[in-house]
């Protein structure tokens, strides 16, 4: 993204917004981390929102709003039946990702599975022609998949895809599922049926299944290129990884070097610092001013203090965080006002 459009998408309230998934307690939380710290270092102008089930602890989701992201709680969706029709029994929570559609707040959203690993920018999918639903066309080649949707020409794979939110779609897809019987893939049979007239392929580049493409097609492997992975095979999620796991084979090396620099990224504090939005820091800062509610002059002491730190470190790239000022000058001022009326 150029200059002129960081300034832009920064001087005005976010009506794009790249989007997640999280349930229940366990350790994809860390997956989700990772995601919103790729994010910061390639760049994006965009923010990350985690749609969270009700299961969700509130220690993990003030975790996830520390490292910038927002976080939304949704009701979960249902199919019809019980999971044994899947075929991995966690797949049922799945169609609850179907909620994201009611984020009318966002004119477009790029959703991306937690555990897909960010390694170059991808802002500008927000500006692919509106109308369409845009996603990576699915390498299944294993015959034992033969019997499913995922074995035909045209089906599409739903860890990272373009949308437009809307109540109409929400309340179309919700409609439609429940009279549609459950797949062995769940939501993404159900939305590769949906969109089945309005989907458009982006290229291979901007999603990369690891090992269903290092055992499959090591020939077309061209790693330095890929814009985004996802570890989404058993054995090789980077917070899991041991490099003691089975049926690696020959991609073991690969598997091993990306795992690396996942790690890498996710223990990365000092991009944690250098990279969170100034406006969290200002935020968090401003909490302060309550306890000088009675003292205007302290208050007026406190804002030049946080301005001046708020260019001082944008100096790198002012062009992109002047938004950022703007809308804490203005914040301030709000908040002087309100204090006079204590």
């Amino acid at each position: 993204m150029t200059g002129k459009k960081a300034a832009a998408a920064a001087a005005r309230p976010a009506t794009r917004a790249y989007v997640t998934f999280l349930a229940g307690d366990g350790d994809y939380w860390k997956d989700v981390v990772g995601l919103a710290k790729d994010l910061r270092k390639v760049g994006s102008a965009y923010p990350l929102v985690v749609a969270v089930l009700p299961d969700v602890p509130e220690a993990l989701r003030r975790s996830l709003t520390s490292q910038g992201c927002i976080v939304r709680e949704i009701e979960p969706v249902y199919p019809l039946e019980n999971e044994t029709q899947f075929a991995k029994a966690y797949y049922a929570i799945n169609y609850s990702k179907l909620r994201i559609w009611e984020f009318v707040e966002y004119e477009r959203m790029v959703y991306l599975d937690a555990d897909v690993q960010v390694f170059a920018n991808i802002d500008e999918l927000f500006e692919l022609d509106k109308g369409h639903f845009y996603a990576v066309m699915d390498c299944f080649c294993d015959k034992m998949w033969s019997h499913t949707p995922q074995y035909k020409i045209g089906y599409f794979n739903t860890d990272l895809f373009v949308h437009e939110p809307s109540m109409a779609t929400a309340k179309a897809l919700l409609d439609i599922l429940r009279d549609t019987p459950p797949t062995p893939s769940a939501d993404q049979d159900f939305l590769n049926m949906f969109f089945r007239y309005r989907f458009k392929p982006i290229p291979n580049e901007y999603y990369f299944l690891v090992l269903a493409m290092l055992r499959r097609h090591p020939e077309n492997v061209q790693l330095e290129e890929v814009k985004t992975l996802s570890y989404f095979a058993a054995g090789s999620k980077p917070w899991r990884y041991t490099g003691k796991e089975a049926n690696m084979g020959r991609e073991g090396m690969s598997i091993k070097m990306l795992v690396k620099k996942w790690w890498d990224i996710y223990n990365n504090d000092q991009a944690d610092k250098d990279k969170l939005p100034p406006f969290r820091d200002w935020l968090e800062q401003a909490k302060g001013v309550v306890f000088a509610r009675k003292n205007l002059p302290a208050v007026a002491t406190l804002a030049a203090s946080f301005a001046a730190t708020g260019v001082v470190a944008s100096a790198a790239n002012p062009a992109i965080c002047f938004g950022f000022y703007a809308v804490f000058v203005a914040a301030m001022a709000a908040v002087a006002i309100s204090l006079r009326r204590i």
